[in-house]
């Protein structure tokens, strides 16, 4: 591939970009500004390798490959030709093409990918497959063209490690963003009383032993044109050695909540930092050591049971916080801000809300005895 700089796109969970970009700078991409939908950067083909195998808040890194002006599918056509494919995807590799149209005079999306993929098809000779690994997205705004690859395949959110889940999962790149967001560095031991399947637990232990995100996975970059196992090979990385002086302790009502965390951290490689157990939030208590965060996802109307009767389960919540983890630090997610106020907790307004899975949701932290 060329080592020629292009513009790289990283796909951010809506609500939270600022929290991406400064993990995107932290990671070292200078470049790096939020835009509408994510955050855009200048770089080659060996900083979409490190993106995909680093960043935890990414859900997936676009390649910038091409961009023209196109009033007409007959012009989107012979334009979409002159795209040098060849320096990108490989002929023996099958592509799926996806096109979107806004506020253009190509206004069928489906016509759209069918040339750019009849383009790709003849210029190049590679297959065209609906279930391709590889896919090429065309974005036709304003009668402009932007022609990318998708250099991850599955959304980053999947790291490999998480098989077994419990109901109303959250992602794990939303769950390190609002890590983030908590000011959670890796420094500090992480609680979850109504841990699912672990992911906020997993999520905080992985980056406290500096795993990096996609270390047990493939990305779609594997089958593009001059990837190179070796280089990439070297941007693979291990952990921080030795054991940790804090541990990360999840706990839910659900048996089968709990055997999924289990199997999922033990996957990932973080079952010597991890501990999970069955009971109630009643029940809850803080580890030995110096405080830390709460953080955890309850169930919230729109999503699973009754408001009504949800109040009961966040008044438990909040009151085994306020009478035992003084000093901790507490973040709740929740769509319902009468939901986290049943808690007792004295949350200061949430900020902007954070789309997850087609609600609203907002981020209440506070610390516990404030």
């Amino acid at each position: 591939m060329t080592i020629e700089a292009f513009e790289i796109f990283l796909v951010a969970t809506p609500g939270l970009e600022p929290e991406l970009l400064a993990e995107t700078r932290e990671k070292g991409f200078q470049s790096a500004e939020q835009i509408a939908g994510g955050i855009r950067l200048t770089g080659t083909w060996r900083d979409v390798w490190r993106a995909n195998l680093e960043l935890r808040g990414a859900g997936r890194v676009l390649a910038r490959i091409a961009s023209f002006h196109a009033a007409h599918l007959a012009q989107l056509d012979k334009r979409a030709r002159a795209v040098p494919w060849s320096k990108v995807l490989l002929p023996e590799i099958p592509v799926r093409v996806e096109a979107s149209c806004r506020k253009s005079r190509i206004y069928h999306s489906g016509a759209a990918a069918q040339r750019i993929a009849t383009a790709i098809r003849e210029e190049l000779g590679a297959p065209i497959d609906d279930a391709a690994d590889v896919t090429v997205m065309a974005r036709i705004e304003n009668d402009l063209v932007t022609i990318s690859v998708d250099t991850s395949g599955e959304l980053l959110h999947k790291r490999g490690s998480k098989q077994a889940m419990a109901r109303a999962p959250i992602r794990e790149t939303m769950a390190a963003l609002l890590l983030r967001r908590c000011g959670y560095a890796g420094q500090e031991p992480v609680v979850d009383p109504m841990c699912g399947s672990g992911t906020f637990i997993i999520e905080a232990a992985e980056i406290a032993l500096d795993l990096q995100a996609g270390r047990n996975r493939v990305f779609a970059f594997e089958q593009l044109a001059g990837f190179d196992a070796s280089v990439c090979n070297t941007l693979r990385r291990s952990g921080k050695p030795g054991p940790l002086p804090f541990g990360f302790f999840g706990s839910d009502r659900d048996a089968g909540a709990i055997k999924a965390a289990l199997a999922n951290a033990k996957r990932a490689g973080v079952e010597a930092v991890t501990s999970f157990a069955q009971k109630p939030v009643s029940e809850i208590t803080p580890p030995e050591g110096p405080p830390g965060l709460v953080i955890c996802n309850p169930p919230y109307g729109t999503r699973i049971g009754d408001t009504r009767a949800l109040r009961d389960l966040y008044a438990s919540l909040g009151k085994a916080l306020r009478e035992r983890f003084g000093g901790w630090r507490a973040a709740i997610v929740t769509t319902d801000p009468q939901l986290a106020r049943a808690t007792g907790l004295r949350f200061p307004p949430p900020g902007k809300p954070i789309l997850h899975g087609g609600l609203k949701v907002y981020l209440f932290q506070t610390k516990i005895g404030q």
